[in-house]
């Protein structure tokens, strides 16, 4: 749901100890605002496609209970993806794992952009110039497996990376001795699909993690709060080694 017809809400951000760290969501919602007409099947919202499930969650809980500020999307990707950069023809899908999305077809790409993706990046930006954090943690979830596809994903999180890979490789170790399953660039890869990353992080030298979390462990309040746990207890060590 957007808040004062704003593509995104903070949480936390004034709270910030400097030099901590910073989440953002990209995909944390399912939220199709007024006058906007996808053309699909309101099921579908609640689909991967629309929205990266349990990340939400999370990301209030490592706001709320562990001091670390968030910046959250509250518009749908399907409306606009704000982890695509503005010339990418999927920043406003018209098809996504198979699926047509008709009401996208002909849409004003630029008035989506101005809306939503512009402003959203533009307060990003802005945030992490005041807070100045260690590291940057992007979070997303991934299915674990595809509707085009019948193979299995066995990795129960993984960390995606363009060119600094310094502070995935701590994560993927730390990661690991949690027992965990812990994919390199899977199921997709950050040298392909890294857009707020490259933007935020890398452009400024800005250590980073883009943590993808398979959505089977993290569709309930449980294994959110799980997760949420983990997540600032590993990424917390990884900021200090990087």
């Amino acid at each position: 749901m957007m808040i004062d017809n704003l593509p995104y809400r903070q949480v936390a951000a004034e709270d910030v100890r400097p030099k901590g760290l910073l989440v953002v969501a990209d995909h944390a919602s399912n939220h199709v605002p007024q006058g906007i007409d996808l053309g699909i099947d309101p099921k579908l919202l609640n689909e991967h496609i629309a929205v990266d499930i349990g990340v939400e969650g999370i990301a209030d809980r490592l706001a709320r209970r562990h001091g670390i500020p968030a910046h959250i999307a509250t518009v749908s990707r399907l409306v606009c993806d704000f982890h695509r950069n503005e010339d990418d023809p999927s920043v406003v899908p018209t098809e996504s794992d198979g699926k047509l999305i008709p009401g996208n077809i002909g849409a004003d790409v630029n008035a989506r952009l101005n809306l939503f993706h512009r402003p959203y990046h533009h307060e990003l930006g802005k945030l992490i110039k005041r807070v100045k954090p260690r590291m940057l943690i992007a979070l997303h979830s991934f299915t674990p497996s595809l509707d085009t596809s019948d193979e299995e994903r066995p990795w129960e999180v993984s960390l995606l990376y363009n060119k600094d890979d310094t502070a995935a490789r701590h994560a993927i170790r730390l990661f690991g001795e949690q027992g965990l399953t812990v994919g390199d660039n899977q199921p997709y890869s950050g040298k392909e699909l890294n857009a707020t990353m490259d933007r935020h992080a890398e452009a400024n030298g800005i250590p980073y993690c883009t943590v993808e979390i398979r959505q089977d462990q993290i569709d309930t309040k449980a294994g959110q709060a799980r997760w949420a746990v983990m997540l600032a207890d590993v990424l917390g060590r990884v900021a200090l080694e990087v």
